[in-house]
């Protein structure tokens, strides 16, 4: 399955009880589109979380953030790691 970095802009401010509040909404709704979101990141100052995923597609991914809320304004598939 492709791996994808995903990108919310506009969350300044946002908590760790926040992040995980929105890590764990992708949780209960990605079986739905064959999505695991693996990891979140998130920089306060910026406004800017990212989150990590394994996903049969980036529309799958931003149907999964958008049924949890959140929908992403970038969605970048990830196909080298180290």
């Amino acid at each position: 399955m492709a791996q994808f970095m995903d990108v919310h802009h506009g969350m300044a401010g946002i908590t760790a009880d926040q992040l995980k509040q929105a890590h764990q909404a992708d949780l209960a709704v990605e079986k739905d589109e064959g999505v695991h979101f693996k990891k979140a990141w998130a920089d306060p100052g910026s406004g800017t979380v990212y989150c990590l995923s394994e996903a049969p597609s980036a529309e799958a991914v931003q149907r999964v953030h958008e049924r949890a809320g959140h929908a992403a304004d970038e969605i970048h598939p990830v196909p080298l790691t180290a």
